[in-house]
């Protein structure tokens, strides 16, 4: 014979276990004390069961009571999520995300996938530029969410990760091991004069490997052999791969990645959603 849980009778017990008390649990759910004790009762008269101690000055779980609240918990967590999920208004429309080359994997299908199960009636415009042109996109109104790689971001960024700045070569590749070391970055890269820095306090002799304004060109001279470059991203999708420990290269620093939300804007509810995904998505 199966019993049924009564969701309501689980947050009266959460309540009043989480405030020690009756009165204090009845307060929280605007609810009276008479009301909430009657919960309790038909709680534990269903499951034939002493859920609280109700002797001493306060209100404290059994044995049972402490093990019902664990499941209560996760069974009124899905409850609450599945009504949030159900009633929450069906967006819908365009909103805009830009990532910069480097972060694009692994963090933008993982974003993309997850936000067009969830909203699929909403269209996502993807962009991938260099930080400083999705922020002039982002302050001019043109893009909803971008992420950013710098070293001062607004204050009204939120920095989600730090990642390192690594070295990158050809799969199987020597061009780490030629000095002076061969190096191609798009001119506007940020992580150009950082690296150049680096290799200059160590010691090293560099030239360009390729001069571009593009990263694409840089990364496809890269997987050539031709040169090594640096990132903070993934180089799966142009198969290059980090470059051995054994090349002994400088140490680059790490670099934080920031969100930018747009706020008083007519998109800023699925912004919000969208800003959501992409935290969750560089947290992992």
């Amino acid at each position: 014979m199966y019993r049924n849980l009564d969701v309501a009778t689980l947050r009266s017990l959460l309540a009043v276990i989480d405030a020690g008390g009756v009165t204090r649990a009845a307060n929280r759910l605007h609810l009276t004390q008479s009301a909430v004790s009657m919960q309790i009762k038909r709680l534990e008269d269903a499951l034939d069961l002493s859920l609280l101690n109700r002797s001493g000055r306060g209100v404290t779980p059994t044995a049972e009571g402490e093990q019902l609240a664990t499941y209560a918990r996760k069974i009124v967590g899905l409850n609450d999520a599945a009504v949030e999920r159900m009633v929450a208004p069906q967006f819908e429309g365009e909103v805009s995300l830009g990532l910069p080359c480097d972060l694009i994997y692994p963090h933008g299908p993982t974003v993309l996938r997850r936000f067009d199960n969830d909203f699929p009636r909403v269209h996502v415009r993807f962009v991938s530029s260099y930080t400083t042109t999705l922020l002039a996109d982002f302050r001019a109104g043109k893009l909803d969410v971008i992420v950013t790689t710098e070293d001062h971001p607004d204050p009204d960024a939120e920095t989600i990760n730090e990642l390192p700045l690594l070295w990158y070569g050809a799969i199987n590749g020597r061009a780490y091991t030629q000095r002076p070391l061969r190096f191609a970055s798009a001119s506007h890269c940020s992580f150009r004069p950082i690296t150049i820095r680096a290799m200059e306090e160590a010691g090293i002799g560099w030239e360009n490997g390729v001069i571009t304004d593009n990263d694409d060109a840089a990364l496809a001279a890269t997987s050539a052999d031709m040169c090594v470059t640096t990132l903070v991203g993934c180089g799966d999708a142009v198969k290059i791969a980090p470059v051995p420990g054994s090349a002994k290269l400088p140490t680059l620093p790490q670099i934080s990645c920031n969100l930018y939300c747009a706020r008083d804007t007519q998109n800023a509810g699925l912004a919000k959603e969208l800003s959501r995904y992409v935290k969750d998505a560089f947290a992992a």
